[in-house]
């Protein structure tokens, strides 16, 4: 791993030899330590998204968890996914047009749309509750955020800054927006910066092109600064078929590789990508990924 960026060696394993197996934090497969991400902040497939307990819970063990945020309406964000509450919460409508009053209101749903006890967080409540509970040295909270440059707000951006510099713990910044990206880190330069390149769009481009190479070379030029690259699991072993290695062409440029999104333990496509070398595993189940993993 010299060739991964030096910030990310303590999250991919250079030192993280106290934390237990069974955690769910990570693999060990020959010598190497491979992350596992916490996917809407889920550490078993039938946990209900973007609770705190199992925030708290990946911060303290070390855990790499992606919580999603969307603009709400008077400036700041939700923990939430979909750009509407229905699915999600027991709120309906947009989430742009939701206010604060109006959000603190709801609770979440669990994965058969069901009201849970769990309270809906906006991005201040997580400050708040990550700076209550504190986070193990090399806990990595990904914002993925959900919102593009033309509809943040000078209050957006004054809201994101005042959550992450509430929070003592690691956060890294993500998006397929390298533009809004770079916004909102400027704003709160402890920030680290993530890209994803991979959107349906340029993903059935490639397949027909095959121009991986022009892919990864693009990726780099839009987000020159990116701490870690997000990469479709699909893309990545449709490169895989083809001849190209898109983990090893990001490694030779210094930049770690995370490859998303296992929704379920899949015993071929796991072996796969740990032989490509891949640095973080976005999982819904980091608990069974692991265990499946000790068999391989």
């Amino acid at each position: 791993m010299c060739c991964v960026s030096a910030v990310f060696r303590q999250q991919l394993g250079q030192r993280d030899s106290d934390r237990s197996m069974a955690d769910a934090c990570f693999i060990d497969r020959h010598g190497r330590r491979v992350a596992l991400k916490w996917h809407r902040a889920r550490k078993h497939a039938t946990d209900t998204a973007f609770t705190g307990a199992r925030i708290v819970e990946g911060l303290r063990c070390g855990a790499s968890i992606e919580v999603d945020i969307n603009r709400i309406a008077g400036g700041g964000f939700a923990i939430l996914h979909d750009d509407r509450l229905d699915r999600e919460t027991t709120g309906s409508g947009p989430v742009d047009r939701a206010s604060r009053e109006v959000l603190r209101g709801l609770v979440l749903r669990d994965n058969d749309g069901h009201p849970t006890d769990q309270p809906l967080m906006l991005l201040d409540d997580l400050a708040a509750l990550v700076a209550r509970a504190g986070a193990h040295a090399d806990a990595l909270l990904q914002l993925d955020l959900k919102t593009g440059a033309d509809a943040l707000t000078p209050a957006d951006i004054a809201a994101f800054r005042k959550a992450v510099l509430a929070m003592n713990a690691r956060v890294i910044l993500s998006s397929g927006d390298a533009e809004t990206v770079a916004m909102l880190a400027a704003a709160a330069p402890s920030v680290l910066v993530g890209h994803d390149p991979c959107d349906d769009a340029r993903i059935d481009v490639l397949r027909r092109t095959g121009d991986f190479a022009g892919f990864v070379s693009d990726a780099l030029a839009e987000s020159p600064a990116a701490e870690m690259i997000y990469l479709a699991i699909p893309l990545v072993l449709a490169a895989d078929a083809r001849g190209f290695d898109m983990v090893a062409a990001f490694h030779a440029a210094g930049k770690p590789v995370d490859a998303w999104t296992m929704e379920r333990a899949d015993g071929p496509v796991l072996r796969r990508l740990l032989d490509l070398g891949v640095d973080q595993i976005t999982t819904d189940d980091p608990a069974g990924l692991q265990i499946l993993a000790k068999s391989l």
